[in-house]
């Protein structure tokens, strides 16, 4: 899979459970009404916030915004509220979920369904709002690596 190219994004979860995670197993499922999926793994401590929040953000990233994809991939970094120190966001109005500022687009979302296939869960969510940010270059994962589409500077 890592010949497949993706977006990506970081998903976020507010109050007692706040917690962000990088991730780039996301897409859109509908338009009527707005859902979105997420692959989650069972062990991530993401997957105990989204099911425990049953709502959730989402901050699709812009190509100048890689740190914060290393930022919050990082499995050592400090977990809870600390994680967000020194990073610019906001609460989404809906849902309270800490939202990206300089992202390319926010969504905010309610859980709607779970599926578990092997070691993840795919979380579905209708969208409740979302905004639009920043126009520059997405950013990509490919290869293992992070990049922008060819021919975009950012």
């Amino acid at each position: 899979m890592s010949r497949f190219a993706t977006g990506v994004v970081v998903l976020t979860v507010g109050g007692e459970q706040m917690h962000a995670m990088t991730a780039n197993a996301f897409s859109s499922v509908s338009l009527a009404p707005p859902t979105v999926l997420c692959s989650v793994a069972h062990s991530a401590v993401m997957h105990g916030a989204i099911t425990a929040g049953e709502r959730f953000g989402v901050s699709i990233l812009g190509a100048g915004q890689e740190h914060l994809a290393r930022h919050f991939a990082d499995k050592k970094r400090t977990l809870g509220a600390a994680q967000f120190d020194g990073i610019d966001w906001r609460p989404g109005e809906r849902t309270g979920a800490p939202l990206l500022s300089g992202s390319l687009a926010w969504l905010e979302c309610e859980l709607t369904d779970a599926h578990e296939s092997g070691d993840h869960t795919i979380f579905i969510g209708t969208v409740l709002g979302t905004g639009r940010g920043t126009d520059q270059p997405g950013l990509l994962f490919f290869d293992g690596k992070f990049g922008v589409p060819a021919g975009q500077n950012h």
